[in-house]
């Protein structure tokens, strides 16, 4: 145990942001620094539980008492080494993370839970300041060749473990970039890419090999892939996005946030003088409550929008936990992220009836109408539409399941009723050599989630090659979050 009396005498304390003023006027993430002084005691707050709930609400089963108590110590050396020993990519989930393991801390029942997630993202940057992050290449091979497709986290951590067992390990990406949402979905403002950049400099010192502008099942045939490689690993996401077909949808100045984001980020790295949509002097609203939505609402404040407004259907979630979602349980509680600190307005309990354009085609408003629930049914509230005034909407409502044309069509591998790729026990799919990791075989998910699936399909490859039983398997396929 860290500090016997931490939990007593500490209050929990987070990073302060940036002000708003400045940092709309760059992509950097949006927290100061955080002395060390101050992590020691917020480390010290672990009560180093008997039974600790954290390492269930992490997936990855994160050591979290350990790396705690290392912390307080000063030992950040040992740290890293507890961190790394369940998780690839700390800098991925202490900066994206929605911290599922806070929300099952024990000091949580009746206090606020450890900082779980400021202490992992200070371990592994101290880690990289200090040289203890080196590349880990494999001290023998086993002369089995497997492609991963897709860069993600789950992908990455797939092919991470794979590597650093001895596979020679491919990684295929269709983008122009290795990353997947990490790259171009994900705003700088909260995750700087630098910090991809040097994991993935790590894994090319490892052995792994990185392909871009590889569209498996379009530039490789399925055929040809499988008979290249001893095992092929499905991780291209859930990028099937949903859409909302309401009457006026034709209209222009309606996008995908997967539309929006991408080209937003490349010219936040530089990479094009200007994007195609922007957000530029216009009243804009985003249809959907979640990450993406505000992701979204913080782009759309960098870009000088006039105005901002979130739509979210379901009823605004209370400030505290409630009964029906005790601990240690993820609740749904009503969150503020940093874009949502930067302004805009946030509806819930909304429908949207209609997209209203003018005579050039052009979107000039939202028709929308308060619901309210009845049977699991939203229903219009008599009297209660209204217009609000937009030029530009992004659908941010979430996915429905990866993309099935193309390479899943071309593998011809079972799907479950959720349209994902099905897996046994193993995270093997229908097809013989053919695994599937992450959001691709579970279905829309966290980060958090998709590292520990590439973990565990690593495990079912792994022994799948060469018949051992080397590689840890966090997780189970049909494991779920606590809820």
């Amino acid at each position: 145990m860290a500090d016997p009396k931490g939990f007593l005498t500490t209050t929990r304390e987070t990073p302060k942001t940036r002000p708003v003023d400045l940092r709309l006027l760059d992509y950097r993430e949006v927290y100061e620094d955080f002395a060390t002084s101050k992590l020691a005691k917020q480390a010290g707050r672990c009560m180093d539980c008997g039974i600790p709930f954290c390492h269930e609400g992490c997936p990855l089963g994160n050591l979290i008492p350990e790396w705690n108590t290392l912390v307080w110590r000063d030992d950040w050396k040992d740290a890293i080494e507890r961190l790394h020993a369940t998780n690839n990519f700390p800098e991925f989930t202490g900066t994206l993370c929605p911290a599922p393991c806070e929300t099952a801390c024990v000091l949580g029942i009746n206090d606020d839970p450890v900082t779980i997630k400021r202490v992992e993202i200070s371990i592994i940057d101290r880690a990289w300041e200090e040289g203890f992050v080196n590349p880990e290449p494999p001290t023998t091979k086993t002369g089995k060749t497997v492609a991963v497709v897709g860069s993600g986290p789950s992908g990455l951590a797939t092919a991470q473990q794979l590597t650093r067992a001895g596979h020679e390990v491919t990684v295929l990406e269709r983008a122009d970039a290795i990353g997947g949402l990490l790259r171009y979905g994900i705003p700088a403002f909260k995750m700087e890419k630098h910090r991809l950049d040097r994991r993935l400099d790590q894994m090319r010192a490892e052995g792994t090999k990185f392909r871009v502008n590889v569209d498996v099942g379009v530039d490789i045939t399925a055929e040809q892939l499988r008979a290249d490689y001893d095992a092929v690993v499905l991780a291209g996401g859930a990028t099937a996005w949903r859409d909302l077909p309401a009457s006026g949808r034709e209209a222009t100045g309606i996008y995908q946030a997967m539309e929006y984001l991408p080209p937003a980020n490349r010219v936040a790295a530089g990479e094009l003088e200007a994007t195609p949509i922007s957000a530029e002097g216009k009243d804009v609203i985003i249809i959907g409550g979640g990450d993406t939505g505000a992701d979204c609402l913080g782009t759309a404040h960098r870009q000088g929008a006039k105005s901002v407004t979130q739509l979210e259907i379901m009823p605004e979630p209370p400030q505290s936990r409630p009964d029906s979602q005790p601990w240690p349980t993820y609740p749904m509680l009503y969150r503020v992220t940093s874009a949502h600190e930067e302004g805009g307005e946030r509806l819930y309990s909304v429908n949207t009836q209609e997209f209203v354009s003018d005579a050039d085609g052009n979107l000039s408003a939202l028709k929308i109408v308060e619901v309210t629930r009845e049977d699991g049914k939203f229903v219009p509230v008599e009297g209660s539409e209204r217009d609000l005034p937009a030029q530009l909407v992004l659908l941010a409502m979430g996915f429905v399941g990866p993309q099935q044309e193309g390479l899943l069509t071309e593998l011809g591998v079972d799907l479950d009723q959720r349209g994902n790729v099905a897996r046994d026990e193993n995270f093997r799919t229908s097809l013989d050599n053919v695994f599937v990791a992450g959001d691709m075989g579970r279905g829309q998910s966290l980060i958090v989630w998709a590292i520990a699936e590439g973990r565990s399909a690593a495990a079912g490859v792994d022994a799948y090659l060469t018949g051992r039983e080397v590689l840890p398997a966090p997780i189970a396929p049909t494991d779920r979050p606590i809820a």
